[in-house]
């Protein structure tokens, strides 16, 4: 919300758009709707009492009574990621599809669980499910392929969880993995459940995410290859990085034949090559097509905006 409101003289002198926030909710807050407009900085605060605001009473108790309650356009989803079946978020952007609204989400999990459902819906109502933060924050992969028509992309590989290579580059250092996992979470950068990241699962997830959208080839997590990064010690990171070949937790998928080979594993990479030199909560990722035979995308050390970023401009996308 603090980047849309940064951006809102540019989003209306450059793109036409204006906005009012008309609801809001989370675990603490509850569901706050008012269509008259909702003062995000207020909630923050405290959670009003069902009689505040014009149009919150009587309390919306579920997502499309919120929905209904808020007149919503447009739901920017962005609960935690949940790698079992997707939920809420799947709910939550179904509700707001069947609604008549955008959704927009920064959640890996629908991607996975229920890509095809929910575009098929947003384009059944004649809206948009965007998703550009959900892989890389902002960094616009998934648009750059709608701008790259009948192409085919035969696989990709790379660095796409930037948790864990805090961690790794902390070890190199001589942290242990749990100091190092601190570090990562002291930058606000690792997931709810820290063993999403240390595990592989959210590379993973991407992954699948990537494969789903971007092959169109439907993938279940459990048919990829997983590994994470727990059972590296401090002294193997430090010498990988000593001999010039350092560690890195790499994600790779290939099409064979109709369907794809993908892996999520730590991999010794040279240090002079381009994944040897992504540090810190920089990302990248290599794409391989039929037109492009090297296509490589570089993200340096995101700022906390970069994955705001990403859902504001699937905002304009969703509005222009």
């Amino acid at each position: 919300m603090h980047l849309l409101r940064d951006r809102e003289q540019g989003l209306r002198e450059r793109h036409g758009i204006s906005f009012r926030i008309t609801g809001v909710a989370s675990r603490r807050l509850g569901w706050i709707a008012d269509p008259s407009g909702v003062d995000p900085n207020a909630c923050v605060e405290r959670a009003p009492s069902p009689a505040e605001g014009r149009g919150a009473s009587p309390k919306p108790g579920n997502v499309r009574e919120w929905l209904s309650a808020a007149q919503a356009d447009i739901l920017f989803e962005a609960t935690s990621l949940n790698v079992v079946n997707g939920q809420p978020a799947v709910d939550h952007i179904r509700a707001a599809l069947e609604h008549g609204a955008h959704a927009i989400t920064a959640n890996k999990g629908p991607i996975v669980y229920a890509y095809r459902e929910l575009r098929d819906l947003a384009t059944a109502q004649g809206r948009r499910f965007l998703f550009e933060s959900t892989v890389m924050d902002g960094v616009p992969i998934f648009s750059l392929f709608h701008q790259l028509p009948v192409i085919q992309l035969k696989g990709f590989h790379g660095i796409v969880n930037s948790t864990t290579n805090v961690i790794l580059s902390e070890m190199e250092n001589g942290l242990s993995l749990d100091e190092s996992l601190k570090k990562a979470q002291a930058l606000g950068i690792a997931e709810t459940d820290a063993s999403y990241d240390i595990d592989g699962w959210d590379a993973a997830v991407k992954t699948a995410a990537l494969i789903t959208v971007l092959i169109d080839v439907p993938v279940k997590l459990e048919d990829i290859t997983r590994e994470g990064v727990r059972e590296l010690t401090t002294n193997a990171v430090r010498n990988g990085r000593r001999d010039g070949w350092p560690f890195k937790l790499v994600c790779r998928a290939q099409r064979v034949g109709n369907g794809v080979k993908a892996s999520v594993a730590p991999e010794k990479v040279l240090s002079s090559s381009p994944m040897g030199k992504i540090s810190g909560t920089s990302s990248y990722i290599y794409f391989e097509t039929d037109i492009f035979p090297g296509l490589a995308i570089t993200e340096e050390n995101p700022g906390l905006y970069a994955t705001a970023y990403g859902m504001l401009s699937d905002f304009v996308r969703a509005v222009r």
